[in-house]
């Protein structure tokens, strides 16, 4: 398994944002920061290696605006790299449910693509990175870290309103509470500015 340093992370997202710049990139940053800081109170999870995954979660923008296709871009893109366990990331980040059915926004995969990802889901059992992801990036936009609920209405403003919305808010909230099992308490008291980003007092740097 080959996982890219931080350094190396920040280098492939700065590229990216060169390529296609947009709020993606500060949401990606905020992701990485996120997953670091709560890596950093959980048993088992590397800071760093969070960190790094967090920056190139999205990393599939890079080629272009599109809709849930960045995810396999994402994918292709670190596996032809070496990156397995960031490209593991791009496509499991965005299935707190596994099914296709859950997924956010335009769905403009190939039925290849499509029958792949499928399948890739199905044969992963999710760990806590993968666990990781799926909840920072509910716990992150451009502007900083918010709540899950300041999240939850700014893609689906964005995205729309789907028979399994709330499904995927449930499968997200379950997983907040999962890890605050371990930490004792609250993930926000790890992530500062919420209050700021959540009710736009102003952003956080």
């Amino acid at each position: 398994m080959t996982i890219p340093t931080v350094q190396e992370a920040h280098t492939l997202l700065e590229e990216a944002g060169r390529l296609n710049p947009g709020p993606w990139l500060r949401h990606s940053w905020y992701v990485g920061d996120a997953a670091a800081r709560l890596a950093a109170h959980l048993p088992g999870l590397c800071p760093d290696t969070a960190r790094s995954l967090g920056l190139l979660h999205d990393i599939g923008r890079r080629a272009g605006v599109t809709g849930m296709r960045h995810i396999i871009d994402g994918y292709s893109f670190l596996m032809g790299r070496g990156f397995d366990q960031a490209a593991r990331i791009c496509l499991t980040h965005s299935f707190p449910v596994k099914d296709l059915y859950f997924s956010v926004g335009l769905w403009d995969c190939t039925t290849e693509e499509s029958a792949f990802i499928a399948e890739y889901l199905e044969r992963t059992a999710y760990d806590d990175y993968d666990r990781l992801f799926q909840l920072c990036d509910a716990l992150a936009l451009p502007e900083g870290f918010c709540l899950l609920e300041k999240r939850f209405v700014d893609v689906a403003l964005r995205h729309g309103f789907s028979e399994g919305t709330i499904s995927r808010w449930r499968a997200t909230m379950e997983l907040r509470s999962y890890f605050e099992r371990t930490l004792g308490g609250s993930v926000y008291r790890y992530l500062p500015g919420v209050v700021e980003t959540t009710f736009d007092f102003g952003s956080q740097e």
